[in-house]
Formats: structure tokens, sequence, C-alpha cells
């Protein structure tokens, strides 16, 4: 390794060149985090590892998602893989797709590669009519897990989740405090614990922020896909009910109600107002910007590898849920009510 490529480590790194010699070395004096920061810089500038630098993995630990097009669930894949990557474990992707593997089939897969324990990112934890004995029926295989996004008091592990009906909370907030009143929820199918909860956060702040009745706040909710094609129809169905307004259970169904909007030759933000849920990368560069929920993604991955890692080593973490706050992101695609 040249002196120029040790300062070129050391620069990127932010540490001195001889902190970078002595990662290099394999010495012991230098602090985990120093020495992971050392390797990120490397892999940075496209440097091989040395030989005595590549770690033996910890054991493997599953990582299951739904389809990778909706970007928060890369977002959150990869923020969870650095997290099992520092603590030395090997993560091992599996995305569900229409017409691909089951959950059920990929649990099997990742179970027959003895993996060490496994994180569900909205899986069918979060799906009230499925069968959750499913993971009961994991638990006594011996295999942790931690689930993310979706709960249900049927399962006996750890579960993470951002706090939907706040978020549906601090949307419906913003929207009323630039006067809008006819405000609309497009948002997935009914059975899907976070989509529930979601309904009601924003059915109760129709109540008591803008005075609707029950009624009149669940007339103003559309069910549809988490799709981009999905937030086109509900947009539809809701400028149809006179809604000024649209909050979204997703940013790419925001994507979507935008078009929707566009399409009747109305403009966004002037005249209907959309607000997404996520925060997902890029986001913040769609024309308008758009203001949206966003889901704490670093605090929640890190709780769950946490969590998980805590399981995988014997020591059982508290059971149920933990619920992390969602933050309102004020960006372009909100604005007072046209008169």
């Amino acid at each position: 390794m040249t002196t120029a490529r040790l300062s070129d480590i050391a620069a990127q790194a932010g540490v001195s060149e001889a902190t970078v010699s002595r990662v290099l070395n394999g010495k012991a004096n230098v602090s985990a985090a120093t020495r992971q920061t050392v390797l990120a810089a490397l892999d940075v500038l496209g440097y091989e590892r040395p030989t005595r630098l590549r770690q033996r993995s910890a054991g493997l630990i599953g990582l299951i998602t739904p389809e990778l097009s909706n970007p928060i669930f890369p977002a959150l894949a990869q923020v969870i893989e650095q997290a099992l990557s520092r603590h030395g474990y090997t993560p091992v992707l599996c995305t569900q797709t229409p017409g691909g593997s089951t959950e059920d089939e990929l649990v099997e897969m990742l179970v027959d590669r003895g993996v060490a324990g496994i994180v569900f990112v909205s899986g069918l934890h979060a799906d009230s009519t499925a069968d959750h004995d499913r993971y009961a029926r994991l638990a006594g295989r011996g295999v942790p897990f931690v689930l993310i996004n979706g709960y249900s008091e049927k399962i006996d592990a750890p579960f993470i989740s951002p706090d939907d009906r706040a978020a549906m909370w601090m949307a419906v907030q913003h929207l009323a405090e630039l006067g809008h009143e006819r405000i609309g929820l497009a948002v997935g199918q009914r059975r899907y614990v976070p989509v529930l909860r979601k309904i009601e956060g924003f059915t109760a702040a129709l109540r008591e922020v803008l005075g609707h009745t029950r009624e009149e706040a669940e007339e103003l909710v559309r069910h549809t896909l988490f799709s981009v094609e999905g937030g086109h129809a509900a947009a539809g169905a809701l400028l149809d009910k006179g809604c000024t307004a649209i909050v979204c259970g997703s940013d790419m169904m925001a994507l979507g109600a935008i078009r929707a909007v566009r399409q009747r030759g109305l403009a966004v933000p002037q005249d209907v107002s959309v607000v997404g849920f996520d925060d997902s990368p890029l986001i913040a560069f769609t024309e308008p910007p758009l203001t949206t929920v966003r889901q704490p993604v670093e605090a929640m991955a890190t709780a769950a590898v946490d969590a998980l890692l805590e399981e995988v080593g014997g020591n059982a973490v508290q059971r149920g849920e933990f619920m992390f706050q969602p933050e309102l992101v004020m960006r372009g695609s909100t604005g007072g009510r046209a008169r």
C-alpha cells in the first residue's frame, strides 16, 4: 500500500495515516468504530481489503422484505444490512414478489441454511387475516426473529413499528392549519395492521381537529393498492368527493395522486395539497418536492437488529411492540386552500 493510497484512505476516513496503518496491519489498539470507518473508506475508494482483514462471518441472518419497487424497503434493508455487518453477521436478503416465493418458502430455505435469526419486514404478521401460528412454529424450531411494521398479540416476539396513528394526526393537523376542511385518505387494504392504524388516526383527527362525524370521516377514506397506480385511482375518487387535500399511505401513492390531480388540469399545491408517507430516498427531488411523514428508518432498523442479536445471544428481549415517532417533513406539495 503506497503512501499516496494511505493518505487517500486517511482523508476519506477522517483519521490519521498512522491510524490507517494500524488498521491495515491488524494492530489491536484501534477501536471497533475506527476500524469500521477505515474499512468503509477502503470499500468506498475501491481498494480490496488485505486478506488478513477479511472477517469470518459470525453467521447468517435472513431478511425477508416485500418487493423492492417501493424505495422504503431497500432503504430499510440497507440500514439493517449495515447494522448486521457491523456485528460481523452476513445478511441474506429475500424479496417477495407477486408470483414468486411465499414467506413460508423463504423461511424454509433460510432455516435449511442454518440462519441464526430472521428479520421480517411488512410480512404476514402485518396481515390481520393471516394464520399467525406459523411464527409460533418458527420459534419452536429455535430460530429467533423480529418483526417490523405490523403487530399481532398472538405472536411472542419483539415488534418494531412507526406510530401510524400519530403520523396521520400530524398530516391532518398540518392540512387543517393551511385551511383545508375536506381531506381524503388514500391507503392500502383494510386487512393490514398499519392501514387500520392509519385509518384510526386519520378519522380521529378529522373528528377532533375539523369536527367531522365518524361517518363523514370514514366516507373520505379510499382503499387501493400501495402503488403509483393505486394512488392515482384513489385520488380520482377523493377529488370527486370535493377533497382539496389528500393524505397517502405511501410516497408512491402520493406520486400517483399528484398525477391524478394534474390530469384534471389542476395544480399541486395551488388547487390540491398532497401528503405522502415514508420519506423514501429521492422523494425530496420530485416536482413539487413532496411533503411527507418520515418513517424513522435508521432508528427502527437499528433497534430491530439490536433486539434480534440479543435474542440470538440467548438474552430474551422484552416481548411486544417498540413504537417509533414519525416526523412531518414540510416541502412544496402542500399549501393554503384555494378560495
